[in-house]
């Protein structure tokens, strides 16, 4: 399997979970989002030396995966994905800040490494919180709750079809990979120009099969926002796994259950 068909492949398989009925699959997609916008808020405003607090804040996703059903580990290795572009933004802390907070071993670690590990860890608990709302509601259900809490419908009509043109690229992508490789007779390295002229022909690939798509859209009444059932009904249980999950990070923010460990460790 070649990295596009692996690409289409997990894309499929993220909207096929997202229609699993775990308790929660079933919720309110606007209680997921609030929860999801909260755990962001309250997970970056930590301070960036507070490894402590960090590592504790790995509950939500953990629990999450736990009650929908799905793998951890399979969360954990696709957010590993951002890791590079999250270490890019604070690569320079080590050499900037060389302030030694502990020693290790005789080593002395500086506050700049360790804000450098909690901009990763941030990153990682981050992306984890968003695929795990992306799994249990999928991207459609996701668009119809921002739709339903008031976001303005140019908004979520235009994140959907961004979404769906990813799929779009990737088979058109992969419609031009098989013709190239019946055609390269097992040649694998190429240059420059051609990998130039295979991302133009993509991009004007992709942009005539969605105007092929919009057309087809608007001659079945597409009139610019999403249409569909929009009656989320606002129970109970989404109340209680409200208010639950605040809590657990209000204490977790305010106050700070790693420092208690840590005063009774060293007792």
């Amino acid at each position: 399997m070649s990295k596009l068909e692996k690409a289409i492949y997990e894309l499929n398989k993220m909207e096929r979970t997202s229609e699993q009925s775990s308790p929660l699959h079933l919720l309110d997609p606007r209680a997921k989002l609030l929860i999801t916008l909260l755990f962001l808020i309250f997970l970056l405003s930590l301070p960036l030396e507070d490894l402590s607090g960090l590592l504790l804040f790995f509950i939500y996703p953990i629990v999450s995966c736990a009650r929908a059903g799905i793998s951890y580990g399979s969360i954990f290795k696709r957010s590993l994905i951002v890791l590079p572009f999250i270490a890019f933004i604070g690569i320079f802390n080590p050499l900037i800040d060389r302030q030694i907070v502990f020693y290790v071993g005789g080593v002395g670690i500086t506050s700049g490494w360790i804000s450098f590990i909690s901009i990763l860890m941030r990153g990682i608990i981050s992306v984890q919180a968003v695929f795990i709302l992306i799994y249990t509601t999928g991207f459609y259900n996701i668009c119809k709750g921002m739709r339903r809490m008031g976001i303005p419908s140019l908004l979520t009509t235009q994140l959907l079809f961004v979404y769906r043109y990813i799929s779009v690229l990737l088979q058109e992508a992969l419609s031009m990979d098989l013709a190239r490789s019946a055609r390269s007779f097992g040649r694998k390295s190429y240059s420059c120009r051609m990998w130039g002229v295979f991302i133009g022909q993509l991009l004007i690939r992709t942009i005539e099969r969605s105007e092929r798509i919009y057309k087809a859209m608007l001659s079945r009444g597409f009139s610019g926002s999403i249409e569909g059932d929009f009656s989320f009904v606002w129970r109970t249980k989404e109340t209680l796994y409200l208010v639950i999950w605040t809590g657990v990070f209000v204490v977790l923010k305010v106050y700070r259950p790693a420092d208690f460990f840590y005063i009774f460790l060293n007792q």
